[in-house]
């Protein structure tokens, strides 16, 4: 099941009194809007995000490079909350049916669980008016007196659940939502809201509390806490192993892409993208690694999109996934299998540029060649292949 994401991002966090938004404000080395997009980014589900953002925001620029993921875009935001989200709405038109799925999250919760995140797509997903997560009552509830800091009554907490992000909807189902409540100058206080005005029951799926929102300078701190204490977790299982293979046949051409480094071939290969086999195997071992299956999932050769894509890209989109899953590449073991070209040539060059697309360390990155000795289509010099290995470490 497919989704699309609309994060708005485009308030300017009054409460917060800092001289920046708070969804820039920086946490655990990165900006809390780069924390609530992770787990998004990190699930191939995630057709497209768009993030919707205020008038003359000149901070964002400087995140997209960082994330870096070609599924990211971004619209202009409204005067409220929910014209926000339906200006994200109608950025997606052109990419969706009524029919299909929408999550919306807050740009200032950067805690959310990916199991709470599964939990809300398999539960709501399979309720047809869509649903949010939330968290029951624990605490008892007051009413104070408008104006007055005592307590007006006591509220019976039975049933009562506080609100959180995602929720989602039907695509058709939520704009619609929205435009008849802004029609009739209401604005809600989230989506579920809108739904319930046209008389909708929406899915309540009980996520975790630390799913908290950043409202004051103090909220960071404790979301900095549910973060190291993820990441402990993290740390403690998460050494992982992926394996890639990539295979091309040769066609017409004077060059082949090896891992980045243009190489002079009396051929080329045939392929949607550049056809590096290196990086491609070099992809699939990274997203075997996660468990975020393979490449063909994410870049697929029916999407026009990706025609004679520099295959740099898809490994600058799949370490985007890693990170938000909180992993990182520890070392990378490649394997280039050909009668021809020769390798040795080229090796330190590619070396070099799979340690900086990577990011690691130069000794982190072996590049190696064999030949099948005459043996089977790459012994006829029908074609080329690669195979890598590499090593992931929670983060």
């Amino acid at each position: 099941m497919r989704y699309w994401l609309v994060m708005p991002a485009a308030g300017s966090g009054s409460r917060f009194a800092a001289d920046l938004p708070k969804q820039y404000a920086m946490l655990a080395g990165r900006t809390v809007l780069e924390w609530a997009l992770a787990p998004f980014l990190a699930d191939p589900r995630c057709a497209h995000a768009v993030v919707v953002l205020a008038e003359r925001d000149g901070r964002w620029p400087a995140v997209a490079a960082r994330l870096s993921d070609d599924r990211v875009s971004s619209a202009p935001g409204g005067g409220q909350r929910s014209e926000s989200v339906r200006s994200g709405l109608a950025a997606l038109r052109p990419r969706l049916r009524d029919e299909d799925w929408v999550v919306v999250h807050d740009a200032a919760r950067p805690c959310l669980e990916p199991a709470d995140l599964e939990q809300l797509i398999a539960r709501a997903g399979a309720h047809e008016a869509g649903g949010l997560l939330a968290v029951p009552a624990a605490d008892s509830l007051k009413r104070s007196a408008r104006g007055e800091g005592v307590v007006a009554a006591s509220v019976e907490r039975t049933g009562l659940w506080r609100a959180l992000t995602p929720q989602m909807f039907r695509y058709g189902r939520l704009c619609a939502a929205l435009d008849a409540a802004h029609a009739g100058a209401r604005y809600p206080g989230d989506e579920a809201q809108a739904l319930e005005w046209l008389g909708a029951t929406p899915l309540l799926v009980e996520g975790a509390a630390t799913n908290l929102k950043i409202t004051t300078p103090a909220d960071l701190e404790l979301a900095a806490a549910v973060l190291r204490a993820r990441g402990a977790r993290l740390t403690e299982t998460a050494m992982r192993i992926g394996s890639g293979v990539d295979v091309h046949a040769f066609g017409p051409g004077e060059l082949v892409v090896l891992g980045g480094v243009r190489i002079p071939h009396t051929r080329g290969v045939i392929a949607h993208s550049d056809g590096d086999v290196v990086l491609h195997a070099l992809c699939d071992a990274l997203l075997g690694g996660a468990g975020l299956g393979d490449i063909g999932q994410h870049f697929p050769d029916s999407d026009p999109a990706w025609r004679g894509a520099d295959s740099r890209r898809f490994v600058a989109a799949v370490l985007g996934m890693l990170r938000g899953r909180g992993l990182t590449v520890e070392n990378a073991d490649l394997t280039v299998m050909a009668q021809a070209p020769k390798i040795a040539p080229y090796r330190e060059a590619m070396r070099r540029e799979v340690a900086t697309l990577l990011g690691i360390a130069l000794e982190r990155v072996s590049v190696k060649a064999t030949t099948t000795e005459g043996l089977g289509f790459l012994g006829r010099a029908e074609g080329i292949a690669a195979q890598a290995v590499v090593l992931l470490r929670g983060t």
